[in-house]
């Protein structure tokens, strides 16, 4: 009886040691990439959502598209005022057509003959008046009719030239300037309108997305993030009396124990953490008042990257 049960004895303690966590050695760290946010620059509503979770994208995917009724109504203002301001700045190039020309020439005509009229009364007044057989008042009257008919001569006669010679060219650059104006709002329109379709800025996994179909996005709001493919490096919590171990620039082995696979890497930085809470490491051993460092390290040239697990453990050797 004893026998059996120092064998069953025996067998939960074989069991438990099987069980047991793996035995890790060397500086624990993990492997970390630098996350992206896909965010909106105009308010607007979702319509479509063409990424899940946990996908892996590439730069310029289209992952969301959004309804934007104001910027539309926008574009077709801007579309407006530059018919507008094409038609004002070819008139301006083309100057008077032939039937503007016609009319002032005839309101020129009509002009020119009452003033002549007027001058001749005037002229007949006046030696009246000198010869003392017309009264002051009357003289007066014949002379301010003369007047305005000269003045209405002279109005019309330089209308009829500016017509003639055509269009000043302040006046064209004038309506160039209206006509690019109104190109460039159009532009602005048009560049708002293609941020409809919100695009992966970098290749990159989606982690988590925020918003839902019919869900009303504003600017600046981030509707999904995620980590970057194509970069990823080592971060390692160190504590001070291993510090001196690593230097910026020394080329380090850095293993990954969970999938079995080695990289060579280069460290860029060490700089001391000041919180508790910045500490990754699994099993972070230190004393009480030590001081934690970041040792910071990159893969080799030409690592694949984009397979990498990210936050994974890896042990420095």
């Amino acid at each position: 009886m004893k026998t059996i049960i120092k064998i069953q004895i025996l067998s939960v303690l074989v069991l438990l040691s099987s069980c047991a966590p793996k035995t890790i050695e060397g500086e624990q760290g993990k492997i970390k990439r630098d996350a992206l946010m896909v965010v909106s620059k105009y308010p607007g509503r979702i319509i479509e959502i063409y990424a899940n979770e946990g996908d892996k994208v590439n730069k310029g995917d289209t992952l969301f598209l959004l309804d934007m009724p104001e910027v539309e109504a926008k574009m077709n203002q801007a579309q407006g005022a530059v018919n507008a301001a094409e038609g004002q700045y070819k008139m301006a190039l083309k100057g008077a057509t032939n039937e503007q020309l016609e009319q002032i020439m005839a309101k020129l005509d009509a002009v020119t003959e009452q003033y002549k009229f007027a001058e001749k009364s005037y002229n007949r007044i006046n030696n009246m008046f000198k010869d003392s057989m017309v009264s002051v008042q009357k003289h007066d009257e014949v002379y301010m009719k003369y007047q305005g008919a000269k003045a209405q001569y002279v109005g019309v006669k330089a209308k009829y030239e500016e017509v003639k010679n055509g269009v000043r060219d302040e006046k064209i650059q004038m309506a160039l300037g209206t006509l690019e104006r109104a190109k460039g709002a159009l532009e602005e329109a048009n560049v708002a309108y293609s941020e409809r379709f919100l695009v992966a800025p970098q290749a990159m996994t989606i982690e988590t997305i925020a918003l839902h179909p019919g869900e009303l996005v504003l600017p600046g709001y981030g509707v999904a993030n995620g980590y970057e493919l194509s970069k990823a490096y080592f971060r390692f919590t160190v504590t001070e009396h291993n510090i001196a171990k690593y230097k910026v620039g020394d080329k380090v082995a850095i293993e990954s124990p969970f999938t079995n696979e080695s990289y060579k890497a280069k460290i860029v930085s060490v700089k001391q953490l000041t919180r508790y809470a910045n500490i990754t490491s699994a099993f972070p051993e230190y004393e009480l008042g030590e001081s934690i460092y970041e040792v910071k390290a990159v893969p080799a040239a030409g690592t694949n990257v984009n397979n990498m697990i990210t936050n994974i453990t890896v042990l420095l050797k």
